[in-house]
């Protein structure tokens, strides 16, 4: 079974940047080099909603028109670990992040899936603050 472990978020002004992380571990990590990722954002009182993915292959990517030009979302397959590079931050942006991991997709390596029941497993979630 995996795990994913995400980290990176914190305080910071509207404006900065932040790198987010998250690293698969566990018995079967191998095949999460087949699976899509994605980060999803969760506000105070609102439904966690998708901010971008990118496909097992690394060569497709997707994203939220909130996330379009300022987020980059990334993976290196050999540390089984996919990074969501926050620029130009908001404070609309501010909410718990997590990743998720949907899969396996053996036979088409550009698929991004965009809804959160597609997603599993997650991460336990780290917080973004991002103040005026």
């Amino acid at each position: 079974q995996v795990q994913l472990a995400d980290s990176g978020g914190g305080l910071v002004q509207a404006g900065a940047s932040l790198r987010l992380s998250c690293t698969a571990s566990g018995r079967t990590t191998g095949r999460i080099n087949r699976y899509c990722m994605a980060w999803f954002r969760q506000a105070p009182g609102n439904e966690r909603v998708f901010v971008g993915g990118i496909s097992w292959s690394g060569n497709t990517t997707k994203y939220a028109d909130s996330a379009k030009g300022r987020f980059t979302i990334s993976r290196d397959n050999s540390k089984k670990t996919v990074y969501l590079q926050m620029n130009s931050l908001k404070v609309e942006d501010t909410g718990v992040y997590y990743c998720a991991a949907a899969g396996p997709y053996n036979y088409n390596p550009e698929y991004v899936a965009l809804q959160p029941s597609e997603y599993g497993p997650w991460g336990q979630g780290t917080q973004v603050t991002v103040s005026s």
